[in-house]
Formats: structure tokens, sequence, C-alpha cells
């Protein structure tokens, strides 16, 4: 029997934003201990079902030479629809003979799923890569079909055209409202607000709803700095979702690979590792959205706390003065007592969690400091 995987996100408050793939990867970081909040930023409007059957019984009936296909979501989607209108086998089979052209590993794999093998997948995930290529090889008199995903054509069609290729489109899906705003505009919020201790995005036009949503709270500029400075991670599944974050100022870090699993490590590791982690004599100190740990371990502390042991952990082993405290404490409290009596509880925590107050040392008539390792 198999070990359980070590709870290294115990206390990780993590948004996952996918539409698809949102439950796996909801599953994989709740299997490490985080918390996750699954909010899809976008939802799936069908469009016209009826004409997607037409053109696919034309696409049996007379193979395209080229298949250009953008998505991994709209391929699977398409053998669904082809499949309830009694048409998949004949299409897999149809297409067998076909050059097909993927734009990414997501959407190879979905071919692969069905049994066809991509003779060109793009390495930049673009659309224009694999126009270009096709251009470049030539498409004169082919008959070329192409399967949109959600963000529609993306002028591919009429560059194909211009070449001289006979384009069949095939309009699947795309991308609409989430189904629940609201829930998207309080996770935006939250972000602003330091509720999360990640951010998982997994498309281009995901990740501009998400830009837009911080607009609409007024989150963006709280996100940026976050961002900028470690207290929130950014994992975008790959360089195209990624660009539109860059544009507004915010880096995101890339998986390896682009594919959800890889995504999954590359926040499993960010989050988990020991690079943000405070050595301590007691352990591993790590503050997290949704809980205080030493060596993964949650202790029980108030969130005056938290807020105290944040402010001294930014500067571990330097003194920081009552002062400085009492302007990170929650509230609007003057009051420099105010500082003491926060430490002096954070104290009975500790005291409580690990036999030991000694964490939050005393400097006399200078202040308090954390006693890193």
């Amino acid at each position: 029997m198999c070990p359980a995987p070590a709870p290294v996100l115990t206390g990780c408050r993590v948004l996952v934003t996918a539409q698809r793939r949102g439950a796996e990867l909801r599953a994989a970081l709740e299997e490490r201990g985080a918390e996750v909040e699954l909010v899809p930023l976008l939802g799936f409007v069908p469009e016209d079902q009826q004409q997607l059957v037409r053109r696919t019984r034309t696409l049996v009936a007379r193979p395209p030479d080229v298949l250009v296909v953008t998505t991994g979501t709209a391929f699977e989607r398409w053998l669904d629809v082809a499949g309830r209108a009694g048409l998949a086998e004949g299409l897999v089979r149809a297409l067998g003979g076909a050059r097909l052209a993927a734009r990414g590993p997501g959407a190879s794999r979905s071919l692969r799923a069905a049994g066809l093998v991509a003779d060109r997948v793009a390495e930049c995930e673009t659309s224009q890569e694999l126009v270009d290529f096709l251009v470049g090889e030539g498409v004169r008199g082919l008959r070329v079909a192409v399967l949109h995903g959600g963000a529609g054509t993306t002028g591919s069609d009429d560059a194909l055209e211009r070449a001289g290729a006979s384009v069949v489109p095939l309009d699947v899906y795309r991308w609409g409202p989430p189904a629940d705003r609201a829930s998207v505009d309080r996770a935006a919020a939250g972000c602003g607000a330091g509720r999360f201790d990640g951010v998982v995005l997994t498309s281009a036009p995901g990740a501009a709803a998400w830009l837009e949503a911080l607009d609409r709270a007024g989150a963006t500029d709280q996100v940026r700095d976050r961002v900028s400075d470690g207290r929130l991670l950014l994992a975008a599944v790959g360089p195209v979702t990624a660009a539109p974050l860059a544009f507004a100022g915010m880096l995101a870090q890339l998986p390896c690979r682009p594919w959800w699993g890889a995504l999954a490590r590359l926040v499993i590791t960010e989050l988990g590792g020991d690079r943000q982690a405070i050595r301590t004599v007691h352990g591993r100190l790590r503050i997290r959205a949704g809980a205080v740990t030493l060596d993964h371990r949650p202790i029980a502390v108030s969130p005056s706390g938290t807020a105290v042991l944040r402010r001294l952990a930014a500067t571990p082993g330097h003194v920081v003065t009552r002062e400085e405290l009492l302007e990170a404490l929650p509230g609007v409290s003057s009051d420099p007592h105010a500082a003491e009596v926060a430490v002096a509880r954070l104290r009975e925590s500790l005291r409580e969690a690990v036999g030991d107050s000694r964490l939050v040392r005393t400097v006399v008539k200078r202040g308090y400091v954390l006693a890193a390792g």
C-alpha cells in the first residue's frame, strides 16, 4: 500500500480558475493539504450543433487533406457531437488519412486518445505558428478543416484561404460569461486582500477575464504588489496563458510541460518547498493564507497573532518596534498597548502548540524579534 502524499500545502489557499480539468487540479492540490477554491472564469456556449453535424458528415464523406486542432477541448467535444450523431467512428477513420496539426500538447493528447497522431505540434502553442508552418509547406488546392476553440478563428482561416486553401471551419463552442460572476468577483477581491497563496490559470482568455475581474474589484495594484514580492504565486499552464498577465506587470510561473499534471506539480513545488519557509528552533515556519504551520503542522493563531508573525517574518532576526507591529495589526487602533497584547496572546498560542514561546523574543526598550534558527 502506497503511503499518503505528504501534506506540504497545509494552510495554503489556492484559487483554481480552470473550466476544464479544474476538478483534477483541485484533487491533486487537496491531496497535498491545500484548501482549494474552484471558480471557473469563463463559461462554455455551444455553437450551432446542426451546422457542426452537417459539416462533419461532409468531412466523413470527403476527408480533408489537413486538420488543424486548436484545443483538446474542441476536439473532444467535436467527437462527442459526432458520436451522438452516429458519426464518430467514420470521422476518426476519415481523419486517419489527413495531415494533423495540433496547437500544443493538449490538442495532441486529445488526438492520441482517439487513436490519431499529430504530424505537427506547435511548440509555442499558437495558431499563428501552425498557420505559418502550413503556409510555408504549401496549402494551395488543399482542403483544410480548422477546428476552433472558444476564442474563434483569430484570423487563421483567412490566412489559409489567402494561401490558396479551401477552408472548412468547425465551431464547437465559444467562451462566454461565467456561470457565477459574483463568485469570480469575490475571488478577485480575495486575491487583493491576501486570501490566497496561489492562483492557477489555464487559458489566455481566462487570464484576461481574471485581470478584468481584478479591475472590477479594484484589486489590480494590490495583486501586482503581492505577486512582485512573492506573497502570491501565479501559475500559468503555458506562455500563451501567461502573456496577458505579463502585459499587466504580473509574472507567472510556468511548468516544464504545458499540461495540468505538470501545472499541479509546479504549485506543489513552489508553495510546498522551503524557499519561503523560515527555519526556527521548532521547525520550518510558514505563514500562509489559511494557517500558520511549523513543519507543515498547523498551529492555532488568531488573526492578530498571524499579523504579528507575518510582520516579524518579513525581517527575521531584526527588531520590529511596537509602532511597526501596530501598523500591521488588523483594525485602526493607535494604542501601542494593543501590540503588546497581540504579542502576549501569540506567545500563549505558541506555548500551547510547541511548549515554548521563545520564537518571539522581546528586545528591551526596542521591540520584538522573530528568533530564526
